[in-house]
């Protein structure tokens, strides 16, 4: 039997979540309705879904449509065409990322993994069989990893480097020169990459002009890269639960399509129909304006927060996507987050994530902050927190 570590911070959201009144600890941009995504479209004759259309499994690998308009947006900073073959759609990038593991790495195989991460990336592989090393990113160097720490790491049979740009949970991005970097390492050793990009595209503190700007890791020319996506984080929409997983690499695409018929067969005609309207060049443009203002409107309120509180909490600013990892200490001990997330919950109904029980525990007083839900959720709940620091936070215990 496989065994693979409990996931702690789906559990926690599964615990909790539905008691919160104030959730700042979802990371999916402000949902919305599909009378919404309608109303956003430039094209107001059309129509998201086709009432006459037979619900049939539809296409195995995923619509044309959807396929053609994901291929459009990978190709459009590359100096290549990513084909429309290239691309998989999934349930969520979840699915994606554990069928690119379950397809490509086994017993034997050494994995390294740019942490802190997405529990999923690094303890699904190790579930597998392989031999899972983290590559730390700190914050006093800007959550950005060092390339030198990941050539230390590197093995003879050092099979797969992950990353996820942007990263959650701290908003960090590795930038263009960093990325350039690991595939030249990578390709020296002809080691796949695997970038969990869900958070891509909402910069909302770096400029497209920056000549460091991040491209997508299919942009950059390496044949043995690979990316995933969905359209619960940039694109608002994860009751759709649809992801995708793309490549340079069609053999890479072949291995996790076998794979896939076991899990999925196809994803739903429905929920695709949606995706591919959201991503309609008609559509796109403006659902990631809104995403990326909210972003930078609600990003000013939690800056607010974090100057007002310098005394007791610390941050790396984020740059991009929906994450904040803020430190909380009193008198230079960090707090128990646990406890502190507990307690603000059945106190004020926000909801955060602790730190250390669910992103490893040397994170110990750090809670993530789901900064670009609606506006008013993100200032109430701030709000309410800030009253619980002033009455309750002498009171907490420290971490152990």
């Amino acid at each position: 039997m496989v065994k693979i570590e409990p996931f702690s911070v789906e559990l926690w959201m599964d615990k909790y979540e539905t008691e919160a009144k104030y959730n700042i600890a979802e990371t999916c941009c402000a949902s919305m309705s599909l009378e919404e995504l309608q109303n956003i479209s430039e094209d107001k004759t059309a129509n998201i879904l086709q009432m006459s259309n037979k619900l049939t499994y539809g296409a195995i690998r995923g619509s044309q449509d959807l396929r053609s308009n994901l291929a459009r947006l990978y190709s459009s900073k590359a100096s290549t065409p990513l084909p429309a073959e290239n691309i998989l759609t999934t349930n969520g990038a979840i699915a994606a990322n554990y069928l690119f593991f379950y397809s490509l790495v086994g017993s034997g195989d050494h994995v390294i993994c740019h942490y802190p991460t997405y529990q999923a990336l690094y303890d699904v592989p190790a579930s597998l069989g392989a031999e899972v090393e983290l590559w730390h990113a700190r914050p006093e160097k800007g959550w950005i990893p060092d390339i030198e720490e990941l050539k230390a790491l590197i093995k003879p049979n050092t099979k797969l480097i992950i990353i996820n740009n942007p990263n959650n949970p701290t908003g960090a991005v590795l930038k263009k020169s960093l990325l350039q970097n690991i595939i030249d390492l990578a390709s020296s050793y002809d080691i796949m990459i695997l970038s969990d990009e869900v958070y891509r595209p909402v910069f909302h503190s770096i400029n497209p002009i920056d000549s460091e700007f991040p491209p997508s890791i299919l942009s950059m020319g390496y044949k043995k890269a690979t990316a995933t996506g969905s359209m619960s984080k940039a694109y608002s929409l994860a009751g759709i639960r649809v992801g995708w997983v793309a490549s340079r690499d069609r053999d890479i695409i072949e291995k996790i399509a076998e794979a896939r018929h076991y899990t999925t067969i196809s994803v739903s005609q429905l929920d695709e129909r949606v995706a591919a309207f959201a991503l309609d060049q008609n559509t796109v443009h403006s659902l990631l304006a809104r995403n990326i203002q909210l972003a930078k409107k609600n990003l000013e309120l939690l800056d607010r927060f974090v100057i007002k509180h310098d005394d007791i909490c610390e941050w790396v600013k984020p740059l991009a996507g929906t994450t904040a990892f803020l430190k909380f200490h009193r008198e230079g001990a960090p707090v128990d987050a646990v406890e502190f997330c507990r307690q603000l919950l059945e106190k004020t109904g926000v909801i955060f994530v602790p730190g250390d029980e669910c992103f490893g525990e040397e994170f110990k007083g750090y809670v993530r902050v789901g900064f670009v839900n609606d506006t008013d959720v993100v200032k109430e709940g701030l709000e309410k927190v800030r009253q619980f620091l002033r009455k309750e936070f002498d009171d907490l215990p420290l971490a152990k």
